[in-house]
């Protein structure tokens, strides 16, 4: 069939600069470049162009420009170019548009419409270079009460496990198969150097890995794949996948051409063969199936782990919240809809699920009502870009954050959202060993430890500027917060002022 499709992107090759080395060929994974010998000339094939820039990155002789191409359809604000597309796309296909990454909508991001405070005159100021900062993050279930015993010097209650980071910053949860190995192990190998966690997803945990256990929150998702007790008894916190900010309600699905012989051990699944994951776990339709399941993992790793229940942010993550505490979840994981994955309908991503600004104020609230709020940690997920979001996201009412989209991007990712396809040039979704191979985990590693630390520099900054020497003293304080161009309704959903009262 014909395609009516314009390509999206237009490759401009300044033939004075062109050295026809072939390192454009070389380095894009979705062969856009090519070498004709016959006229002695490089070509492009525009139209499998994703714009993820590595071609340009890697010419010795920046020869090459990526535009978008110039070509306008009438204006309509209904039928949008992308509308138009899409509908194109499936009249030529007949099957669902997937893509990668997060949404791309221009939805309020209200981390740009809050601002914290910072002390003056009344409330010295700290300097964090030559005053101790404690960011440290006790994760898990927090008793009602403390006893101490007075002959001890000690406390008598009996603590439910808490994991202990030295930073509030999490790796998010990336599948092994919808990333390679190499990702992986940059991701832990960072976390371990850090003090924080990496999360495994539901594509299990690579045996190599197991040395890192101690910094790993390993998942139990629907399809199970990977589950076995010493994956379990490995980690630091167990994760019970119910749902995920990109796809709210929906399942996974891996393709069978992902699954190497190394993903095959892992998930325990046939070399070659498609890993779809069931929208709903099939042994959960009631918070007390929810319970169930809770205790069954408990019981498995001998009651010495927390365990997390992840949902996506919907409109009643709130009551949904308060039945995974009562039903003994000792972590809360939400994720908004700004959270990226490396493959959904795209219809589902872009309009299903609430930014998760609201969700954390929404289920921190209701737990505090309810007199519930320490008995479970929370962490947020969806689009954290800064240490700024971070600190926000602690006063509004979290314990953590997952950060999934930024660690790529230190490696390297460009949001090109090509992610679907497996064929990422900058080899971060890439199973393929050629293009897998670009990310060098001693590299990795580095790079996203850079990050961390630098969020960590700045966060201590933050607090030291607002007159606070401990994190914990600003969990859930919303007074540290002032809005600004919000309406009253999502003020108060979000529990702040606006600025100057």
């Amino acid at each position: 069939m014909k395609t009516y499709l314009k390509t999206r992107f237009i490759i401009n090759r300044d033939p004075e600069k062109c050295i026809k080395c072939q390192v454009c060929v070389r380095q894009c994974g979705w062969d856009v470049h090519y070498y004709m010998l016959e006229l002695d000339v490089m070509r492009s094939r525009d139209e499998q162009c994703f714009n993820c820039q590595r071609c340009v990155t890697f010419c010795p002789t920046g020869a090459l420009i990526i535009e978008k191409n110039p070509y306008q359809y009438s204006d309509n604000a209904n039928w949008r170019p992308e509308v138009i597309e899409d509908i194109l796309k499936q009249s030529e296909t007949g099957g669902i548009l997937l893509t990668g990454m997060g949404n791309p909508r221009p939805y309020r991001i209200y981390w740009d419409h809050l601002l914290l405070n910072a002390s003056q005159v009344t409330n010295p100021s700290i300097d964090p270079l030559r005053e101790p900062m404690e960011l440290r993050t006790f994760l898990g279930r927090k008793p009602d009460r403390v006893q101490v015993d007075p002959s001890r010097v000690s406390i008598a209650t009996k603590l439910a496990p808490q994991v202990v980071i030295d930073i509030p910053v999490i790796f998010s949860a990336i599948s092994y198969g919808a990333v390679n190995l190499n990702v992986h192990e940059s991701l832990a190998r960072a976390a371990s150097e850090v003090g924080t966690l990496f999360n495994t997803g539901e594509g299990g945990l690579h045996r190599k890995l197991y040395k890192y256990g101690k910094n790993t929150i390993v998942q139990v998702a629907s399809g199970r794949f990977g589950v076995h007790a010493d994956y379990l008894n490995v980690a630091a916190i167990v994760e019970i996948k119910i749902g995920q900010g990109a796809k709210p309600g929906i399942g996974g699905h891996l393709p069978g051409e992902k699954v190497t012989a190394d993903v095959s051990e892992t998930r325990m699944i046939p070399q070659g063969t498609d890993a779809l994951s069931p929208a709903p776990h099939h042994d959960i339709y009631s918070i007390e199936d929810l319970s169930q399941l809770i205790f069954a993992l408990k019981e498995a790793t001998n009651y010495t782990k927390p365990i997390s229940v992840k949902i996506a942010a919907v409109h009643n993550s709130a009551a949904i919240a308060s039945g995974m505490v009562r039903a003994g979840a000792d972590i809360i994981a939400l994720d908004g809809i700004r959270g990226a994955t490396g493959a959904a309908p795209k219809i589902i991503r872009d309009n299903v699920g609430i930014p998760i600004e609201l969700a954390i104020a929404s289920v921190d609230t209701r737990l505090r009502q309810e007199g519930i709020r320490n008995q479970a940690s929370i962490i947020a997920a969806g689009g954290f870009r800064t240490a700024g979001d971070v600190l926000k996201a602690i006063a509004l009412g979290a314990d953590a954050v997952y950060i999934g989209t930024a660690a790529l991007i230190a490696l390297g990712c460009h949001v090109c959202g090509g992610c679907h396809t497996g064929r990422c040039s900058w080899g971060i979704n890439a199973t393929n060993p050629y293009l897998s191979k670009r990310i060098n985990p001693d590299i990795g590693a580095e790079r996203l430890v850079n990050l961390l630390r630098g969020w960590e520099h700045e966060i201590k900054d933050m607090l030291g500027g607002m007159g606070i020497n401990a994190l914990e003293s600003v969990r859930g304080n919303r007074l540290h917060l002032r809005a600004i161009g919000l309406t009253d309704t999502e003020m108060n959903v979000l529990g702040v002022k606006m600025a100057g009262t």
